[in-house]
């Protein structure tokens, strides 16, 4: 896959082209369904399939205060597109410039001059061109303009959850801000994932008998609800199939308030492993469904009491899973 990072670098002859745009925050099925749909139409015309992206957020340029922390990282997004078989991905720089343009000069300039294409597949709620003033009629009407058709995906989703009648980046937010991460992942058709470095904590986890991955520094990717978790704790740096690369883990998110923390944290426990030395290590923690609440302990017994019980818990849910 190739990535573009400016239109003025968009290969020459790239056309022509089947092409979709939009943010893809977190690529959850609805995502996914619609890539696939442009890579197998581009391949049965001829064409390449190409996916043009923003980064960063435009909500994050717009209302700075306000911006969604992104559910994955643009690293992840891309290697998302990738496995889909995407022929080209144009990351557009968002800035206050670009966002004025109007949907026809958007149009113009980036599908038609550039990519030349013949096709746009989009979903029913297609919002572009300077404030959002573009829609699926807009863009309809665009290509009846410069020569090409536009498809347009229903909404999906599970018709047989009422909970998932339609996938969306939003719908993966709720569901992390519940701690229901079952229900993100059922979205994501995939487990929700942060990453971030290892770094030094409080090292109380190891003075208890049950050390800790602490993620620190720039945590990529939404982190859930407080609470404890079942998981995975996954070292980057090691090879696929390394034996120490993927690591079942109970993780806890949240402040400690047993000791009166004040810094909510990401902290990884590989079961059965007090050997490993994580510092410095690039890790990604994987969840998989949400054990309990977060709680305050009277004394450090019961702490550690409760702490061989989540572990043991975590355990029974990755082996009933594997």
């Amino acid at each position: 896959m190739l990535r573009v990072d400016s239109l003025a670098d968009f290969p020459d002859g790239a056309g022509p082209s089947v092409v979709t745009l939009g943010n893809f925050d977190g690529m959850h099925l609805g995502h996914r369904l619609l890539v696939a749909t442009v890579v197998e139409r581009a391949q049965a015309g001829g064409a390449r399939s190409v996916v043009v992206t923003f980064d960063p957020h435009p909500l994050s340029v717009h209302r700075p205060d306000g911006a969604p922390v992104q559910l994955q990282s643009l690293a992840d997004r891309l290697d998302a597109l990738a496995a889909l078989g995407v022929d080209i991905v144009l990351v557009v720089p968002y800035t206050l410039e670009f966002s004025q343009l109007t949907p026809e000069q958007f149009v113009r300039r980036y599908l038609v001059e550039a990519m030349h294409a013949t096709e746009v597949v989009v979903g029913q709620d297609i919002r572009f061109g300077a404030g959002n003033s573009g829609d699926l009629a807009t863009m309809q009407a665009l290509g009846q303009r410069f020569g090409f058709t536009v498809t347009a995906l229903n909404d999906q989703g599970d018709p047989e959850d009422h909970s998932l009648r339609r996938w969306s980046s939003s719908g993966v937010r709720a569901a992390l801000a519940d701690g229901d991460v079952g229900q993100a992942a059922r979205i994501l058709g995939r487990y929700h994932q942060v990453r971030g470095r290892v770094v030094p904590g409080d090292k109380r986890g190891r003075q208890l008998g049950f050390p800790t991955a602490n993620l620190g520094g720039e945590v990529t990717g939404l982190i859930p609800a407080d609470g404890v978790y079942a998981g995975y704790l996954i070292r980057d740096g090691l090879p696929a199939g390394a034996p120490d690369r993927r690591l079942p883990a109970a993780i806890s998110v949240g402040t400690n308030p047993t000791f009166d923390g004040a810094e909510r944290r990401v902290e990884a426990h590989a079961i059965g492993r007090k050997d490993l030395d994580l510092y410095g290590e690039d890790v990604t923690v994987e969840f998989w469904e949400r054990l309990r609440h977060t709680l305050a302990f009277t004394t450090t017994e019961a702490l550690v009491t409760q702490m061989r019980d989540d572990i043991q818990a975590a355990a029974r849910v990755l082996q009933a899973r594997a």
